[in-house]
């Protein structure tokens, strides 16, 4: 059902209650929704998912897209190399964020649906780092599509191909880096003050390479959009973290974490514990977790 295109429900929840009916019930959440983190602080789910790694990060800060800090907590981030791309056609004659700003330009962009809301917030923290936002763009006489397959698909770069569009904003660069020129569109660099701008609201700098994408006339610094951290509330009870984690390592022959793959690897618990390019981990471990994956010998 979840593999058909025309199946509305993709926000999975589990929850597990005693068959005796003793008080407790255990909430695990795989929705990869901002609102989990919410959920999270109410302690109203106690073990969820997030895509990328930064929205977590700005959680526990309290930075970017959002006001406060929050009392989340790491148990591992599952591999996921990724980066947000502003791609914008020739014909616009847009070079830079800022320039969209400073003209006022009415631009008419696609950028992620309602399923995926992380990755519009996050396009959104990027632009009003230059000093704009969506709405603004719409305030501009422009206009903002929510559209949910991914930029590949015809419904969005083939918009722009029939002058439909004039930007897209998305994540998924491995899926539509290499036919951006090809559309007459090109990818927007983000400049070096505006990168130290995003950096100090919790964002990593990334590169669009032309050594993945060599249709692409050189390599973008833009921002990060990488990994998929599983977390928890801080103050999470031990033995549901150490329980959780003993589960993962005692299925991660079994378990299938990579998109697209019929025959998957083993759960990489022993990348998922460490910060690399495809797991960034800025957010502490749970205690919990940390002592687990110690004695396990991966941290």
């Amino acid at each position: 059902m979840m593999g058909s295109s025309n199946w509305p429900y993709r926000a999975p929840r589990v929850e597990l209650r005693s068959q005796g009916g003793e008080p407790g019930v255990f909430h695990l959440d795989g929705a990869n929704h901002p609102d989990r983190i919410q959920e999270m602080a109410e302690r109203k789910i106690d073990i969820s998912i997030i895509n990328p790694s930064v929205l977590l990060t700005m959680a526990y800060r309290g930075s970017g897209a959002f006001e406060k800090p929050t009392q989340v907590a790491t148990i591992a981030v599952m591999p996921h190399y990724d980066q947000l791309g502003f791609a914008v056609t020739e014909t616009s004659g847009i070079r830079s964020l800022d320039q969209i700003r400073e003209q006022r330009f009415p631009l008419r962009v696609s950028v992620r649906g309602s399923l995926d809301a992380s990755t519009t917030m996050l396009v959104d923290v990027v632009l009003k780092a230059h000093g704009f936002s969506l709405k603004d763009i719409v305030s501009w006489g422009g206009h903002v599509s929510y559209d949910q397959p991914m930029p590949n698909d015809v419904s969005r770069i083939g918009r722009v191909k029939s002058g439909e569009l004039d930007a897209i904003f998305e994540e998924g660069i491995v899926m539509w880096g290499n036919i951006v020129s090809e559309a007459g569109m090109h990818f927007l660099p983000i400049d070096e003050p505006h990168l130290a701008k995003l950096e100090a609201q919790g964002f990593r700098r990334a590169m669009i390479k032309t050594a993945l994408y060599p249709s692409l006339p050189t390599d973008v610094p833009t921002v990060d959009f990488s990994g998929w951290p599983i977390f928890t509330h801080r103050d999470a009870s031990d033995l549901l973290i150490r329980d959780f984690c003993e589960a993962l390592e005692a299925r991660k022959q079994r378990i299938q974490w990579r998109i697209g793959d019929a025959n998957q690897p083993p759960l990489p618990l022993e990348q998922m514990c460490k910060d690399t390019e495809e797991t960034p981990l800025d957010v502490p471990f749970h205690p919990a977790a940390e002592r687990f994956w110690r004695e396990r010998g991966y941290l």
